[in-house]
């Protein structure tokens, strides 16, 4: 897969910078920890990091630790030998060992039984393991990438997650911005995703509105890029050239036009004003209200956190939640 296929989509400095970062730790081998919420696109990021460094051609493989079965993590991880364990028939590879001289995803690494979290550790302090059942030591080229959505320190902090663990796997750490901490990404990110969304479902002309552009930018987008997607994707279902184009009838003129009534509720509703149905203009006051209810809305009215989100100071954003009359 080149990178042309996989395209890092950013204008908003923040991302820009963690591109740049990205750039500088591919060509190495040390371990990687990749944080970040759910749907800020820490799977895309290690497959890009996989892509522009020296493995790329090597395996990509990724490893869903939250999906692993407590009693079979050994032997999916490390591989297992014949008769080794009732039903085990035949030699098995583990993951690690398919891996080969390529990149290892743990994906949802916080998710690992303390169990498995020590036999993790013994793999990145020496570099090898042995399949169940096998006297074979087997040494580990791969590079290990991790992703996680969990605050890490908080969990070594409450017992969850080995202490010596994560000090193995922060090495190198790349943390993916919420979707609202990099705002100028979301026009882009929309018009990117709504390139693929509507290929799929055969509405290859549609278009967002500037209403629906304006609404948008003014949601806080919880759920980041995964909610922008499945956002675009319900639109185009649920639009008026949608159902034409089922029909056999080619959609033209504002048909192909994705208005807000054709997305989810929830952000229209959270967006307030910002996307008016119609074609009025808002003031820049307006707009700066609408961003600002919707920014303190998404973090539950946390000061501190939305000034940041905003790009102002915590005194200015409580002047302003004054003034608009935000409570």
């Amino acid at each position: 897969m080149s990178t042309e296929r996989l395209p890092w989509v950013s204008e908003d400095p923040a991302s820009l910078r963690l591109f740049e970062l990205a750039q500088k730790v591919a060509p190495t081998a040390t371990t990687l920890l990749i944080v970040g919420e759910s749907g800020t696109g820490k799977d895309h990021l290690a497959r890009l990091v996989h892509e522009i460094g020296p493995r790329r051609d090597a395996p990509y493989l990724k490893i869903d630790c939250a999906s692993l079965p407590p009693h079979l993590v050994e032997s999916e991880l490390f591989g297992h030998e014949r008769g080794s364990f009732t039903g085990a028939v035949e030699r098995k590879l583990g993951r690690l060992e398919m891996g080969g001289a390529g990149t290892i995803v743990l994906d949802e690494v916080a998710a690992l039984s303390p169990e498995a979290q020590g036999k993790m550790l013994r793999v990145l302090q020496e570099r090898s393991f042995e399949r169940l059942g096998g006297t074979e030591t087997l040494h580990i080229t791969a590079r290990i990438i991790a992703l996680t959505n969990v605050d890490l320190p908080a969990a070594v902090k409450n017992g969850t997650f080995r202490e010596d663990l994560y000090f193995r796997l922060n090495v190198l750490t790349l943390a993916v911005p919420a979707l609202r901490e990099r705002r100028a990404d979301i026009l882009p990110l929309a018009q990117h995703l709504l390139n693929i969304v509507r290929v799929v479902h055969g509405r290859g002309q549609a278009q967002l509105s500037e209403a629906s552009r304006r609404m948008l930018l003014a949601y806080a987008w919880p759920g980041n890029i995964r909610e922008l997607r499945n956002a675009l994707e319900r639109a185009i279902v649920f639009s008026r050239g949608s159902t034409m184009a089922t029909e056999g009838v080619a959609a033209e003129g504002g048909e192909n036009i994705l208005e807000p009534r054709d997305f989810p509720e929830n952000i229209r509703a959270a967006a307030g004003g910002a996307a008016h149905y119609g074609a009025e203009l808002l003031s820049l006051e307006e707009i700066e209200r609408n961003a600002i209810a919707a920014t303190l809305d998404a973090t539950r009215y946390q000061i501190t956190r939305s000034s940041k989100i905003l790009g102002i100071s915590r005194k200015t954003l409580l002047e302003k939640r004054k003034k608009y009359g935000l409570k």
